[in-house]
């Protein structure tokens, strides 16, 4: 178990459980667990933190396109925004890069999903470990999290 499929688990969302071998000398997560778990890389979704205005916020996009900074800005009302440095985003989750799921973190933070996660009925966030996905209705993820479903993806 860990605190992404506690917090489901509390919360009475369904969700599936999807493990692989990660394989430690690949560096791009979310397209490892698409390849490994046969899935369509705009359905899985890598969770990536920023710091928004001096705070962290949280971005959950399709691991087939990248993060836009200015449209997350302009999700959470905030004028600079920046990627947060990896240290920062693994003690504040309490979760390993590459294993940061937008489940069970430590400190519930703003968070801003793509709108493609509603065009699937699951979408599959890391478990919380390297290796492990969990397939999740977007509609399951936004109320869980209280999070703002807009365009932040590029390409």
């Amino acid at each position: 178990m860990t605190p992404a499929i506690n917090e489901l688990d509390a919360a009475g969302v369904v969700y599936t459980v999807h493990e692989y071998d990660h394989d430690g000398s690949l560096h791009d997560f979310g397209a490892e667990a698409a390849d490994k778990l046969g899935l369509d890389p705009d359905q899985v979704f890598k969770t990536l933190l920023v710091t928004a205005d001096g705070s962290q916020a949280v971005a959950i996009v399709p691991v087939s396109g990248k993060l836009a900074l200015k449209a997350v800005g302009r999700a959470l009302g905030a004028k600079r925004v920046e990627m947060c440095d990896p240290a920062v985003a693994e003690r504040i989750t309490g979760y390993v890069r590459g294993g940061i799921s937008p489940f069970g973190q430590k400190k519930r933070l703003p968070t801003v999903i793509d709108e493609m996660a509603t065009v699937f009925d699951t979408i599959y966030v890391s478990g919380g470990k390297r290796g492990l996905d969990l397939g999740v209705a977007p509609n399951d993820l936004v109320a869980v999290l209280d999070a703002t479903v807009a365009d932040i993806a590029a390409g």
